[in-house]
């Protein structure tokens, strides 16, 4: 076993709760907040039913929960059915080096293996997650290293979820290298922008590689072995020396839209220009979206569905500009088929800026033009994405009134005011039933 796979399965079998800095603490209760607004708010999406189905008919069992529906299988089946839920809305956290999303490869597998192990304390539950985080990061980042192409987020989170899975499930430091190296090399290694380019259910392959970091944990607890974990492989040493010490948990965006983060600094210069201008969208001649090359690629066709509403630049503007939101009430049916939002769609361009594409990713700029039917050109200038890491991030009470926003039309406004409190004070929980419980529909 090489130093660094050496130092990450140390981390992961001896971080504390109570040596933890408080902003991680607290951090990581806003980033359950969130990653839990995602997955109640995703498990009313087409994606989430068919997943449902699925993990009913192939993953029977009593071991772990389909969070909102209660409904009890395997292990593995409950990650499987979080995780598409989870990430069916592209709200959720994320990490700009990786391009993907950390939270909702992280929560499913720990909720799963929590379960599965039984008696987990809410403090245990939360330095689980805190663990995911932290290691997932830094293997999206050694994947991207490794591999020219662009990878999905499934792809690395599922090394960090069988290592936290493993956390709560016991396993020793032998078993973990081998859980690791199984989620590795079982995970699913999704070219992302061709999932970008024709958009599908498949997203970001989170439900897949959850799946896959549940069954990896549980296989090398039974003896299987896996190759040796990716960490070995980074590209700098420090990279993985400073698990413990950097933490990177503190350095994620959070997302106000349901829309691929590409396109949501388009949305906040549309939403900005109709603030300023007090623009009617019925005066609106044509758009025009200056941004990166990658945000360009998102389709600006009518979209057949969610994931293709997600998936685009063009209809997050649009319905920016009609509805002054874009949440599940825009990104499912019927609104996202509506011909006045759609006769909006096809006055947005696109169109590459050098000057952005220089920046991208480390920053994701965009500039809308707005050309109005009676001459005017308002421009927005120079935007980022609303919520980003370290000058702009949403406050305790911005993420829980997005908590709610997401959650108030599932389950309903008092049990969604009451899990609201429960999650802040999850590490107090002697067990998680608070949030299964707090979550049924």
């Amino acid at each position: 076993m090489g130093q660094l796979t050496s130092h990450a399965i140390g981390f992961t079998l001896n971080t504390r709760w109570e040596d933890l800095p408080a902003e991680v603490k607290h951090q990581v209760k806003r980033c359950l907040m969130d990653s839990m607004g995602a997955l109640v708010a995703g498990s009313q999406t087409p994606v989430a039913g068919i997943i449902r189905k699925t993990a009913l008919e192939q993953f029977g069992g009593d071991q772990a929960t389909i969070m909102v529906s209660g409904e009890r299988v395997s292990a593995a089946g409950a990650a499987l059915a979080n995780g598409f839920s989870g990430n069916a809305l592209d709200i959720d956290d994320g990490y700009r080096p990786t391009k993907g999303h950390p939270g909702a490869c992280a929560l499913p597998p720990v909720l799963a293996a929590a379960e599965l192990a039984g008696g987990c304390s809410g403090r245990e539950f939360l330095t689980a997650l805190v663990v995911a985080y932290e290691l997932g990061t830094r293997a999206g980042l050694i994947r991207h290293a490794t591999y020219d192409v662009y990878h999905s987020s499934g792809s690395w989170g599922a090394i960090a979820g069988a290592a936290a899975a493993g956390r709560l499930l016991g396993l020793t430091g032998s078993q973990l290298f081998h859980a690791m190296g199984a989620a590795e090399y079982h995970a699913p290694i999704a070219p992302m922008m061709k999932g970008i380019d024709t958009p599908s259910m498949g997203k970001d392959s989170i439900g897949w590689g959850c799946m896959t970091a549940v069954l990896s944990a549980l296989m090398a607890r039974d003896g299987f072995t896996g190759i040796r974990p990716l960490f070995d492989d980074a590209p700098e040493p420090s990279l993985v020396l400073n698990l413990g010490q950097q933490w990177e948990i503190l350095n994620l965006y959070f997302k106000p839209y349901a829309a691929c983060r590409w396109g949501q600094p388009a949305v906040a210069g549309a939403l900005q220009i109709v603030r300023d201008h007090r623009l009617d969208p019925d005066q609106i001649g044509h758009i025009r979206v200056r941004t990166f090359e990658a945000a360009t690629r998102l389709p600006g066709v009518h979209p057949r569905d969610t994931e293709a509403a997600q998936y685009s630049l063009a209809f997050p503007v649009a319905a920016a500009l009609l509805d002054g939101e874009v949440g599940p009430g825009q990104v499912l049916p019927p609104r996202l088929h509506d011909p006045r939002l759609l006769a909006l769609l096809d006055r947005v361009s696109t169109e590459v800026a050098p000057e952005f594409e220089a920046e991208f990713p480390a920053k994701a700029p965009a500039e809308v033009i707005v050309e109005t039917t009676t001459g005017d050109v308002f421009r927005s200038g120079r935007i980022e994405a609303r919520w980003e890491p370290p000058d702009t991030l949403p406050s305790d009470h911005e993420l829980e009134e997005k908590f709610l926003w997401l959650t108030v039309p599932v389950i309903g406004k008092m049990k969604a005011m009451d899990l609201k409190g429960r999650l802040w004070s999850a590490d107090q929980w002697a067990t998680i039933d608070p949030i299964i419980d707090g979550c049924r529909s």
